[in-house]
């Protein structure tokens, strides 16, 4: 594995050495449509000066137009996902967004995409080579794991244990939607797969009755805007059946099987296990009534969906 990423490294070095001196010039001018925004990228310290404040509203379309500006000078492939893993106080602060974090900071929040989360003077650092190709690396050695009965999603990193969070899971029953305009077994479905989709500017629709909507009622009784925070479109044994991985405004439904087949998560977790899961991601959702510690059973789940029967 070191000789791997050793030589990956190598080889980004030489093309970066190749790529940055011809590209000099035209960084400073392709950069001022953008630097209303933030600062051009200083060589030498590799950095962008944010110069005013960018709120969840435009958060991607600015990420978008730093990676645009930036992507034809590195020597690797530049992407929303770098960036930030490159840069993770931002998952932080994207974190922090979460409504009930502020409410236990007795502050209510009507609507998330008002709150800034990049602020006026803050700095993006470009990753280097090294950097770059380590991350590479981790993105393709980390697997999401879901075990149903469990509710648990899990991120690991090379067979380790970086993340645990509680979701909720598809119902136990078949209903009508009317998305798909059938009968639908609402179960989660299990199996093997990857992260196919990033929708970063989600639309909310019900899917029994096919309606859309705009704001939500959380749980302590208020209604808000609904926050924009991506959703993941998953793909299990090769078939794309609508199930995704995506947040909840409300996190008393976690720990149960509540939704209509989705994978839900709280707001603060929904932004980390969106910047765990670049796309291709591997992911594996299993039905696992029996739990391990050092190779010992430590719990006997309730079988949620009767399958031992």
């Amino acid at each position: 594995m070191k000789i791997t990423i050793q030589i990956c490294c190598l080889v980004f070095f030489v093309a970066c050495q190749r790529n940055t001196q011809h590209h000099a010039e035209n960084v400073q001018r392709d950069s001022i449509g953008v630097a209303m925004d933030y600062r051009p990228l200083v060589e030498e310290k590799r950095f962008v000066q944010i110069l005013n404040d960018v709120k969840v509203g435009a958060y991607f379309q600015f990420m978008d137009s730093v990676v645009n500006t930036y992507d034809s000078i590195v020597p690797y492939d530049l992407s929303e996902h770098l960036l930030v893993r490159h840069n993770p106080w931002i998952i932080d602060t994207l974190e922090n967004t979460d409504y009930y974090r502020m409410i236990a900071r007795d502050s209510f929040v009507y609507d998330q995409r008002q709150m800034i989360v990049l602020p006026k003077g803050s700095q993006l650092h470009i990753p280097d080579s090294l950097s770059a190709c380590k991350l590479l690396e981790a993105f393709s050695n980390t697997e999401i794991d879901v075990n149903v009965p469990e509710y648990k999603l899990r991120i690991f990193q090379d067979s380790i244990l970086l993340y645990t969070f509680p979701v909720r899971v598809g119902l136990h029953r078949k209903r009508y939607l009317k998305f798909g305009d059938r009968v639908t077994d609402l179960r989660t479905k299990t199996g093997k797969g990857s992260i196919i989709k990033h929708v970063r500017h989600p639309d909310f629709y019900n899917p029994v009755n096919g309606k859309r909507f705009y704001v939500t009622k959380r749980d302590d009784g208020k209604t808000t805007m609904m926050p924009q925070i991506p959703w993941i479109e998953t793909e299990i044994n090769a078939i794309r059946n609508g199930q995704m991985i995506h947040p909840t405004t409300n996190p008393n439904t976690l720990g149960k099987a509540y939704s209509n087949g989705c994978i839900g998560l709280g707001e603060a977790d929904s932004w980390r296990v969106y910047y765990y899961a670049p796309l291709g991601t591997k992911l594996r959702i299993r039905y696992d009534l029996k739990t391990y510690d050092e190779g010992m059973v430590i719990s006997v789940l309730k079988d949620v969906y009767n399958l031992s029967n």
